[in-house]
């Protein structure tokens, strides 16, 4: 008895949490129609902090950053919406947008045929996405299989072989293209600059010699940490180190 309480319990407090945080959304958006773009924020803030998180949270939270002129912060709730939702043409659109108001110009090392083939690729869904698709494509694979091997008529069977040949093929795609975004992701540590201006340095200290600057917006890679200072890389190859509340990770 004691158990089912609690089960009850903590179904209705995440109901409740829940219905809670619709409730600030909603009161965020009508914040943000009346041009009230930081009061939006801290609504929006709050279910942040309560540990919810959606692709229409950060895609609301991106545009009421942008119309503050907050460019970096803009772009660094833009880029979260799509690692929720790499496909959707809004937040893609509005990054573009916000991307188009950065100081920074930085010209990226040309990538090789596969490199661009395999981001293209691989940039088509999420991890979860590539996974659902060699699931799906499995459950085809072994429907196509039984579904021969009980077929009696020759020409059945062959379509039917043809079609469970056809799904393990794209079963092994699929998972192919999963693993190889893993990876990816384990080997990016991505970051947007939100500071105004910073100076990179080439060592972890403010005596070191200034490598360049670098403006809020821009994406870097995390190569090292020591202390309160980060490595950093642009896509141009360059890198350097910056103190780390200069920037905001991915």
């Amino acid at each position: 008895m004691r158990t089912f309480l609690t089960i009850l319990f903590g179904v209705f407090t995440i109901y409740g949490s829940l219905a809670q945080n619709e409730t600030l959304f909603e009161q965020g958006k009508q914040h943000y129609r009346d041009q009230e773009f930081a009061e939006a924020l801290g609504k929006w803030n709050e279910i942040l902090n309560d540990g919810q998180h959606s692709t229409a949270l950060y895609f609301n939270m991106a545009n009421a950053h942008y119309k503050l002129n907050q460019v970096g912060m803009s772009i660094y709730f833009y880029e979260k919406a799509l690692q929720l939702d790499p496909t959707n043409v809004d937040v893609r659109n509005n990054l573009s947008y916000a991307q188009n108001a950065t100081v920074d110009v930085i010209e990226p090392l040309p990538r090789t045929l596969f490199q661009r083939w395999s981001d293209d690729l691989s940039g088509l869904f999420s991890l979860s996405g590539w996974a659902t698709l060699t699931v799906l494509f499995g459950f085809l694979t072994a429907l196509f299989f039984v579904l021969y091997y009980f077929s009696s008529r020759e020409r059945s069977k062959r379509i039917l072989f043809a079609g469970s040949l056809g799904s393990l093929g794209l079963t092994i795609f699929a998972l192919l293209i999963s693993f190889m975004v893993e990876s990816k992701a384990s080997k990016v540590n991505p970051a947007i600059v939100v500071s105004e201006r910073t100076d990179i340095q080439s060592e972890p200290s403010l005596g070191s010699e200034q490598s360049f600057i670098l403006h809020e917006g821009t994406k870097v890679q995390i190569l090292d940490q020591e202390g309160d200072w980060y490595r950093i890389q642009i896509a141009d190859g360059k890198d350097g180190w910056l103190f780390k509340d200069a920037i905001k990770r991915l």
